[in-house]
């Protein structure tokens, strides 16, 4: 049966956006969203995500772009302000799963390694999942499919007893590739309650 709930972190249960930093850095959103874009890009995050260390991150691009030094190093200095708190509705979800003895919950997050804690340490509703997996401290991302069996091996679960919820469709692709049936989260909680119970309904019917 689909008993283990599995949810990304950013963007369901989290407000993360180096908008929140930026933007009073900037007072000019033009100029910080030109920077977001062409700079400190999702693609250069997204190598932290992977396990790559903040400080080689930030040394290569300010390499690259000397002129924007002070920018590139707020980039991780300033790190805890692009976290903005917590999302009410994916975490009354969570909470509402949790308090359901049909279910247990996982989290499976992109996130650098060097930055999580913090996160962990002040989101105390982070306790209430049964594991997690942060990419950062496994050197690989969603969407590759390591990351995935990585969860399921080290906690013991079976891939067709697990739903997924995750704002990235690459990744909700690649959970219904390896058997995890995905759900799509666009702030949506009653429709994915309503989807997590017919599918638990659906499959201790079979």
């Amino acid at each position: 049966m689909r008993k283990n709930v599995i949810f990304d972190f950013g963007g369901v249960l989290l407000d993360w956006d180096p908008r929140y930093l930026y933007r009073p850095y900037f007072n000019d959103d033009a100029k910080m969203e030109k920077f977001l874009a062409e700079i400190c890009t999702g693609e250069w995050n997204s190598q932290m995500d992977a396990g790559k260390p903040f400080a080689e991150g930030v040394k290569e691009l300010c390499a690259k772009y000397p002129e924007w030094t002070k920018e590139i190093e707020l980039y991780h200095s300033g790190w805890s302000q692009m976290l903005h708190g917590a999302l009410s509705d994916g975490v009354d979800l969570l909470k509402k799963i949790k308090a359901d003895p049909r279910f247990t919950v996982y989290g499976l997050t992109n996130w650098s390694a060097e930055t999580f804690p913090y996160a962990f340490n002040h989101y105390r509703f982070l306790d209430d999942f049964e594991g997690i997996v942060v990419s950062g401290e496994e050197m690989m991302k969603k969407p590759d499919k390591r990351i995935y069996y990585t969860l399921l091996e080290r906690y013991h679960l079976k891939a067709d007893e697990c739903i997924f919820i995750d704002d990235s469709q690459a990744n909700i692709d690649t959970a219904n590739k390896i058997g995890i049936h995905g759900l799509l989260w666009r702030h949506n909680p009653d429709e994915v309650w309503a989807e997590i119970e017919r599918l638990y309904h659906e499959s201790n019917a079979e």
